[in-house]
């Protein structure tokens, strides 16, 4: 990995109010357009700024045209490693206190950023939520995506309205404990929603239009979609597993005790094998689901970062 930063001037805080991760594989023909769009919105505001392009190995010459736009960082990636490598390595070098998640394929509105972090005022993450899906193979994703957010509010125990949307705002504090937990790939914005709410932090949900993609896309529907699944189980194991072995521990129980009142009514309180079995299941699920809990609470850093104050006001 090489990067290529421009030098804070004399006198300047080498501390931002943001930082915008641009993640770039293969975008050469509309990189300069939104990078100017981004630029644009964020001279209007009220908002100190970098914008830093992290160029993921790309093939048509993405990353030497990042290399020649005016006032950028630019990190660049030797080889192609995912855009979750990507937006981890934006994140590790962000100078801003809020850190900002975009894509530079015309599909989000990059052009309402700085209300982005404006609604970050009091929370701890800020998520663009699509109103629409614009996606290829829509019978697929669709219900693909429904049936993994529903799961994921389920697990959580909070509606989420767009689970993996790449557009959002994060306080850069928070966001660098769980930068660990990222993975390489698309479900590393799933990660980081699931991350934020798992450790108590707050989240809100703003709509956004959603634009038709610039080129061609990167996203495989079913390995992909497969992806963002186990990722949400594994975060929720990761921070409340009990959220998963209580209910299914449950479950095992009543369903072993109905079969034990079966058996003393129909076999003359003669107890069957499988019955057992079952209750034997039960105990075991919520023996593991305990150990599983008390791991994760004896791991669990000490020196998190405090929530966001609802109280806070000014810049974020």
């Amino acid at each position: 990995m090489t990067e290529h930063a421009s030098s804070v001037a004399p006198g300047e805080s080498p501390e931002l109010d943001v930082s915008i991760i641009l993640p770039v594989f293969n975008e050469v023909e509309h990189l300069k357009q939104e990078v100017e769009r981004v630029r644009a919105a964020m001279d209007a505001s009220e908002y100190s700024y970098e914008i830093i392009i992290v160029d993921d190995g790309s093939s048509d010459g993405s990353g030497e045209l990042a290399l020649t736009l005016p006032d950028v960082r630019v990190i660049r990636f030797l080889q192609n490693r995912g855009s979750g490598s990507a937006r981890k390595a934006g994140t590790t070098a962000a100078r801003g206190r809020v850190t900002v998640w975009t894509d530079v394929d015309m599909t989000y509105p990059n052009d309402t950023i700085p209300r982005l972090v404006k609604e970050l005022d009091g929370y701890d993450q800020v998520v663009g939520a699509r109103t629409s899906e614009q996606g290829t193979m829509k019978s697929l994703r669709v219900p693909a995506k429904w049936f993994i957010r529903r799961l994921a509010s389920f697990l959580t125990k909070t509606t989420i309205p767009d689970l993996n949307s790449g557009f959002r705002a994060f306080r850069t504090d928070v966001g660098r404990q769980y930068l660990r937990h990222l993975p390489a790939g698309f479900s590393c914005v799933t990660t980081m929603t699931m991350t934020f709410l798992s450790g108590g932090y707050s989240v809100k949900y703003i709509p956004i239009e959603y634009g038709k993609r610039a080129g061609k896309s990167k996203f495989h529907p079913i390995k992909d979609t497969r992806r963002y699944g186990v990722q949400v189980v594994r975060m929720v194991l990761s921070y409340n597993p009990l959220r998963l072995f209580l209910p299914t521990g449950l479950f095992l129980l009543v369903l072993g005790v109905a079969k034990l009142c079966y058996d003393v009514t129909e076999y003359d309180f003669h107890v069957t094998t499988n019955t057992l079995l079952i209750l034997f299941s039960a105990f075991q699920v919520f023996a593991i689901g305990l150990l599983a809990d008390l791991v994760v609470r004896v791991s669990r850093d000490r020196d998190e970062v405090p929530v966001a104050s609802e109280t806070q006001t000014g810049r974020p």
